[in-house]
């Protein structure tokens, strides 16, 4: 690289780092704020967090980052298209121009609106009264279309939308891509319900105190791999991962004295999320090199975790035990065979955080249908919650008894992060078929997982994907890891195989 170029990738490098520490500070406000925040200073900390979005962004758009870019882009030594510099180059260039065409005004109104709307749902949802939360939806709706105008789309609205967290899907592709999986996962259903064979579901829903799930949750995700050195575990409302930057990765879970699942998969779950921040690069850190690729590959990790590993029954041959010394009283008399089946149990359920690996895409689906409704207008924010009982009613065969446990469940909406929803289905498909690449390359994972060690798994997590940051986009990703084209054949195969508990095959 000649020396100009050199210099300017050099300044360039330097301004991103210092615009993510600028970043990580809105991250710490936004943790703080979901897990500790008095009620009261909502207000407050909406003005800071908007003021610190509109700093980022208007130092982000500078004029002087363009230059650079030009420069770089007109200098072909960059490197070859795979190279850190290339790389930081091209994803600079894209998360630029995207964010170029968003006034800064916007954008903090956003993270403002964001701050208070995600209080108000969480007092809505609390009193299970969406009376309260509507207003909030329709400011943030309102302003998610000044978004998505300022993006531009060519056929979609919802596409500006989606392509800021999955970068170059399509809602026609996701359309598609749903429609593959719900008449095959519809027809396992039926087979499942006609069986007549129930989960002993009951066992999940004895007294479990919440300390001591804390406690053996800690544990499993230290089992997996989690740094709590470099991370820790707290509880919120709605349970998520957030990543403040290296060496601080911070996960929240919520608990049931009377269910055991919620807590320990949430946990699971999120140490996913953990992993994959904690395998980045740190040196990296404020560059797209150091950043993860889409939030459908973050939440492959996750998937891939929760269920992939913390449903199988090598796992649970290693962790019932330590489960049943845990819980001596409510696991006295349960066999690895019934909990096995129950924590693998197929039934419709109204919560999506607490829905089985097969009726959980139909929860998904529900809410891709909906906020591309309300995003377009077809669909009034005050109509919600009778066209969210329709639609659980027509896919899952349910009738939500109040608000809370209907439209007001999730926290997506109160934050603006319309479009976010598909990544968990692409994230399900995406862990099928990593999980299936990894059991061909490593293929005595069963045995490891049944002695407690989920390190080679880990390590080869880390060195296929969590190291590899932006290099690749994520349908590259796949394609490279896997030999092969994202299918919903693997997530299938994996879904029939759970479906044998239930005799169908």
């Amino acid at each position: 690289m000649p020396d100009k170029s050199q210099d300017a990738y050099e300044a360039l490098i330097r301004e991103l780092k210092e615009i993510a520490l600028l970043g990580s500070i809105g991250s710490l406000l936004g943790w703080d704020e979901r897990t500790q925040l008095p009620a009261k200073g909502a207000d407050h900390r909406a003005a800071q967090s908007s003021l610190l979005a509109r700093m980022v962004h208007e130092r982000f758009t500078s004029p002087r980052i363009d230059d650079w870019l030009r420069q770089l882009e007109q200098s072909p030594p960059v490197g070859e298209r795979e190279s850190d510099p290339a790389v930081n180059v091209r994803e600079t260039r894209r998360s630029y121009d995207r964010a170029r065409k968003l006034p800064s005004s916007l954008v903090e109104e956003l993270t403002r609106a964001a701050v208070l709307a995600q209080q108000a749902w969480g007092e809505a949802r609390r009193k299970s009264d969406y009376a309260m939360f509507r207003p909030w939806l329709e400011k943030i709706l309102h302003l998610k279309r000044q978004e998505a105008n300022c993006v531009g789309y060519e056929k979609d609205m919802y596409d500006a939308l989606l392509d800021d967290f999955e970068p170059g899907e399509t809602t026609a592709n996701l359309r598609r891509v749903f429609e593959q999986l719900r008449v095959p996962l519809v027809e396992l259903m039926g087979k499942i319900v006609a069986s007549g064979r129930k989960a002993p579901l009951e066992i999940l829903e004895r007294h479990y105190p919440p300390e001591v799930q804390a406690k053996l949750g800690r544990q499993a995700a230290e089992a997996t791999g989690f740094d709590f050195e470099a991370g820790r575990l707290d509880v919120s409302l709605h349970p998520f991962c957030t990543a403040i930057g290296p060496g601080d990765t911070r996960m929240t879970t919520r608990f049931d004295p009377q269910y055991f699942g919620d807590a320990f998969f949430g946990v699971l779950h999120e140490s996913g999320h953990g992993l994959y921040e904690q395998g980045l690069p740190k040196e990296l850190f404020g560059t797209p090199r150091g950043e993860a690729v889409s939030l459908g590959i973050h939440e492959s990790q996750s998937r891939l975790w929760e269920n992939f590993v913390g449903r199988g029954r090598p796992f649970w041959r290693y962790f019932l035990p330590k489960t049943r010394a845990a819980f001596p009283e409510a696991l006295r008399d349960v066999t690895e065979d019934q909990w096995y089946f129950a924590v693998n149990d197929v039934r419709p359920s109204l919560i999506r955080t607490e829905a089985d690996e097969m009726t959980y895409n139909l929860h998904v689906l529900l809410r891709f249908e909906l906020e591309q409704a309300l995003l377009n207008d077809q669909l009034k924010p005050a109509d919600l919650p009778r066209a969210w009982n329709e639609k659980i009613e027509h896919y899952l065969g349910l009738t939500p008894p109040d608000d809370a446990r209907g439209c007001l469940q999730d926290i997506h909406w109160s934050g603006g992060a319309i479009g976010y929803f598909p990544t968990y289905t692409l994230g399900n498909l995406y862990a099928a078929q990593f999980f299936e690449q990894a059991c061909k390359d490593l293929p005595d994972l069963d045995a490891q997982f049944s002695r407690g060690n989920f390190h080679p798994l880990l390590d080869w997590l880390r060195q296929k994907i969590h190291s590899q940051g932006k290099r690749y986009r994520a349908t590259e990703l796949v394609k490279r890891v896997t030999g092969r084209d994202l299918s919903a054949e693997p997530l299938l195969r994996h879904l029939r195989q759970k479906a044998e508990l239930y005799g169908v095959r």
